[in-house]
């Protein structure tokens, strides 16, 4: 079977044809031609136009074959619009003034999805600009035609993506049904938030029913004002690293005390047997941390402490939890522990939103926020070419967007 019956079986195109076939320079070139009696179509208004004059033949990039670069070789006609004026033809398998096929540009669109962009233009011999043009291409696309219907649930979060306490605010969608990434802004302000309700729209805020977020507080401003007839879930990771950093602080103030006062340094190494949960702890660590909690120190109070609240996500009950909460919040003032007073102090100010975490148990899992969280960080690294929020955009929503594809007679990957 000839090369030119494949692409008429797999890439064929209304009103040209594939025309000689040659080798040249390590490369395979595929002559195109317009059809006999077929007109051109505007490349403004698509419509059919009269035509001008044609340009010099120019080749435009399709998917390597054998390790061989392929190339379509066309000279591009001008039209005589009677709208439009005198516009370069309009191409099925070109878009604009780009040199590659939409064809290879899906393609390496859909490789750079499981290697690194360096790898995909190392491996299919071009450049990194065109695998990024290709994924651009790919998400404007998604964007475009993303089916933003029957959302519920979203979580809100902020990631650190560059040097310099750089923040990036992220939206996903945390339905049961689906799980994807939604929207993305940079920077972490009121008005970034804002931005996203703005292009969410008002009917579609108004039917959401669940929102995820942690304690941050110009996300819970703004949470309040623009969607209140949601319920209001604060993430319990967030809650719980709190605890963990409160503890540390306890524990690396202790140390100091410790050793300026000459006693024996029982919390050295001790970090990550009060960090870490008891499931996770070694067999080394499990005996080591039941020496430590023999000892009336701060940092073993606070991480009793801290156990003692893993309890709360365990009631059914939004009333019972509330009396738990109450209780445990009592305790820790009491306890003269001052980082450990202060989760309780901030516990207390959002105890209606801790409440809702039972009133939304069953329905949406913060975990699912973490985990994209984590998946984004990793992302983030395919755009170290170019420093720039648009760049990290196109990465994240890529990866992790779901994003639709158009119909094509052939998938090459």
């Amino acid at each position: 079977m000839q090369l030119k019956t494949i692409l008429n079986r797999i890439q064929k195109h209304r009103g040209f044809v594939y025309e000689a076939v040659r080798f040249v320079d390590e490369c395979i070139e595929v002559e195109v031609r317009a059809r006999k009696n077929s007109k051109a179509l505007c490349s403004v208004c698509g419509r059919p136009a009269p035509g001008y004059d044609t340009l010099a033949p120019r080749r435009f990039e399709f998917v390597p074959l054998w390790n061989l670069k392929v190339f379509l070789v066309y000279a591009r006609r001008r039209v005589q619009c009677p709208r439009c004026g005198v516009k370069v033809e309009h191409l099925p398998w070109a878009q604009g003034q780009r040199r590659l096929t939409q064809a290879y540009a899906w393609f390496l669109a859909r490789w750079a999805k499981r290697m690194s962009w360096t790898e995909v233009a190392q491996t299919f011999h071009t450049s990194w600009e065109n695998v990024f043009r290709s994924v651009e291409m790919a998400v404007q696309w998604g964007r475009k035609h993303v089916d933003l219907n029957d959302i519920k649930a979203i979580g809100i979060d902020e990631i650190l993506w560059h040097k310099g306490h750089q923040y990036l605010t992220v939206v996903y969608q945390i339905d049961e049904h689906r799980k994807r990434l939604l929207w993305l802004g940079d920077k972490r302000r009121v008005r970034t938030l804002l931005k996203f309700f703005r292009w969410f729209g008002k009917q579609r805020t108004g039917a959401l029913e669940f929102i995820c977020s942690d304690m941050w507080r110009p996300y819970l401003k703004v949470i309040a004002k623009k969607a209140s007839q949601a319920v209001h879930v604060l993430d319990r990771f967030h809650i719980m690293s709190m605890m963990s950093k409160a503890i540390d602080k306890v524990r690396a103030e202790e140390v100091k005390q410790l050793h300026a006062r000459g006693y024996e340094p029982v919390l050295k190494g001790s970090r990550w047997l009060l960090l870490k949960r008891p499931d996770n702890l070694t067999d080394s660590q499990d005996v080591k941390l039941a020496e430590l909690l023999q000892y009336n120190l701060r940092a073993v109070r606070s991480y009793l402490l801290k156990e003692d609240f893993q309890f709360f996500w365990k009631y059914v009950s939004p009333y019972w939890a509330g009396r738990f909460l109450d209780r445990w919040c009592t305790r820790v003032m009491r306890s003269q522990i001052e980082p450990m007073k202060k989760v309780a102090r901030s516990l207390r100010r959002h105890r209606v939103l801790l409440i809702n975490w039972f009133r939304a148990k069953g329905t949406i899992s913060a975990g699912v926020v973490e985990g994209f969280n984590n998946k984004a960080k990793l992302t983030t690294r395919k755009a170290f070419g170019f420093r720039t929020f648009k760049a990290a955009e196109v990465a994240l929503f890529h990866t992790l967007g779901d994003l639709p594809e158009p119909e094509m007679t052939h998938r090459f990957c």
